[in-house]
């Protein structure tokens, strides 16, 4: 509702002509009453019946030509322009929600599900808006009216128009609740099968490269059969609503029509009431046969509604606090202070109690064995995760005092798999500062040994890149992520893995960018080549979650510990 509310206003007037719309065709009944009793067996000369029904027509032609159409026009544009700006208001909402949604989430979750939920989902609660919101109010002021002018005409036959309401409303009650569970269990199959396709079509090469296919094949069937079971479920459900309902809504005009005829029959009823009577039936069960279909309708929107508020409200697990700051004047002076850390709270520590502290401009690499903690330890500084215990400080302030974003506005980070959109090679740099000059773009490019090949690409500068990059090479791609970086010139630097998997000649250029990347900023460097970090001011020794050593290359290496060991396996 907090979606509907500011188009309240819109949403009374389209109801308001919609009254008009069903309003005018229950005219109708009424005049093929006035012309039978009134007219046609009415005695009064043939001239004057002409007369009458010259005047009665033309007053109806006028009412369903000229006034109708405009009408009708003006109450499907304006259900389906609500209908619209509330899915895109919802939208909004949404992709303002998953910006802020933790890593945790995204590594929990498949990104087809989001996607579904997000696309398929809140198309659903169109129809809540259109059918629930305007339809199936309509529907019930026009049961309203009708009953009312039943009841004008005659109050027995009115009875038994609507005798068998009560009995309605019962079979509609009763099928409901199980047509929503029905409806989410099926939602949540086609969201799976969505999911699974997102990540294979993702994952295609390493499909094709194993010679998967029927494997694949039959591991997406499984999924699609679930989902088809589950579909198959909703729709043997939802034929018996109907089935029982539409009976009801047969079943009703049959007693009219006998009961009427009865009555015509014995004198206390025109036949021209009888005809009106009957006619005004189908238009009493129309709009309950509508409302059968809006139930099931409404009940498929607020199961997909129900998801859809389900994700809006995942709670947040970085949190600005109320007092928070803006980070400003960055000198870059970062401590970590008795830090541990796990990314769950049944998990076992990935990071324990982790004391070190680094100098403004200060470049440190952090090295030791694959899953002792390197990149862990790294994403707490920009808050991808809190700590779980400690506190990390920059410039002598605990980062949670920070406001998230500023912090981040403060750092750049290059990786070892660098997410590169499938626009151009422009606004992928540009993703460091969008309002940037095209003279910074270059020159960003240039300080990342990048110009030279973007020059030779196609369109240069706004060649599309493809789907996560997949139209460059690797260090193509590494060169655009560090020149964007160049472009954001941030005072903290976080290079993770920036050179692994790369070649000989890339990762030359790659790493003398980074160096000159990595001047007059405080730098932290994770990396498994220790060839790389030899020049570091400092060298941290990371295993299981725990520093073991800490000193330059020449220190650690008189030391003779880990990593001296390390740096003699990678020599060997």
């Amino acid at each position: 509702m907090a979606f509907v509310t500011p188009y309240r206003k819109q949403i009374i007037i389209t109801i308001g002509i919609g009254i008009l719309k069903f309003g005018i065709p229950l005219l109708l009944p009424l005049i093929l009453k006035y012309v039978i009793d009134d007219v046609i067996n009415a005695e009064m000369p043939v001239g004057d019946k002409y007369e009458q029904l010259l005047w009665l027509m033309g007053g109806a032609f006028f009412l369903f030509v000229v006034v109708r159409p405009p009408v009708e026009y003006f109450r499907q544009y304006y259900a389906q322009w609500i209908g619209s700006k509330i899915l895109y208001d919802i939208r909004d909402k949404l992709f303002s929600h998953i910006q802020q949604l933790s890593l945790k989430f995204y590594s929990n979750n498949k990104a087809g599900e989001i996607i579904s939920r997000v696309i398929n989902d809140v198309e659903q609660t169109k129809t809540f808006v259109i059918t629930g919101m305007m339809n199936v109010w309509l529907d019930l002021i026009t049961i309203i009216i009708i009953i009312v002018i039943l009841s004008f005409m005659n109050i027995w036959l009115t009875i038994a128009a609507i005798i068998l309401l009560p009995l309605y409303g019962l079979s509609v009650k009763f099928f409901y609740k199980r047509l929503r569970d029905l409806t989410k269990d099926r939602s949540q199959a086609l969201a799976e099968v969505q999911g699974h396709l997102h990540e294979r079509v993702q994952g295609m090469s390493v499909i094709r490269s194993f010679a998967l296919e029927d494997y694949e094949q039959e591991q997406f069937n499984k999924r699609n059969t679930n989902f088809l079971d589950r579909a198959l479920d909703h729709t043997r459900w939802n034929a018996k609503t109907f089935a029982v309902v539409n009976t009801i809504t047969d079943v009703a005009p049959l007693i009219v029509i006998a009961f009427s005829a009865y009555l015509v029959i014995s004198g206390s009823l025109q036949i021209g009431e009888m005809v009106a009577f009957v006619t005004y039936m189908d238009r009493l069960y129309s709009p309950l046969r509508r409302l059968v279909n809006s139930s099931t309708t409404l009940t498929q929107s607020i199961a997909s509604m129900d998801r859809v508020f389900e994700f809006v409200d995942e709670k947040y697990d970085i949190v600005d606090r109320d007092d928070a700051k803006t980070l400003k004047d960055v000198r870059g002076n970062i401590s970590f202070q008795d830090v541990s850390f796990k990314y769950n709270k049944n998990d076992l520590p990935v990071l324990k109690r982790i004391d070190l502290e680094v100098r403004a401009g200060e470049t440190i690499a952090l090295v030791g064995m694959s899953g002792g903690g390197k990149s862990s330890l790294v994403s707490l500084i920009p808050r991808f995760y809190d700590v779980t215990g400690g506190s990390i400080l920059i410039d002598g302030t605990d980062i949670r005092d920070y406001q998230a974003r500023s912090l981040r506005d403060n750092i750049g980070m290059v990786l070892q798999d660098n997410i590169l959109f499938s626009e151009s090679v422009r606004m992928n740099i540009m993703m460091g500062n969008p309002n940037a000059s095209e003279e910074a773009v270059i020159k960003a490019a240039k300080a990342a040994n990048a110009h030279e090949f973007i020059s030779s690409l196609p369109e240069g500068y706004d060649t599309p890149v493809g789907e996560r990059g997949v139209k460059l090479s690797g260090g193509q791609k590494q060169r655009i992520a560090i020149a964007r970086v160049f472009l954001k010139n941030p005072p903290i630097l976080i290079l993770d893995e920036a050179t692994s998997a790369l070649d000989l000649e890339s990762e030359h250029l790659i790493q003398e960018a980074l160096e000159e990347l990595a001047k007059d900023r405080t730098t932290f460097i994770v990396a498994h080549r220790l060839a790389t970090v030899t020049h570091a001011d400092r060298i941290v020794v990371v295993e299981n979650g725990e520093i073991s050593e800490s000193g330059n290359h020449k220190e650690l290496m008189e030391r003779k510990g880990s990593y001296h060991n390390l740096f003699q396996v990678q020599n060997l």
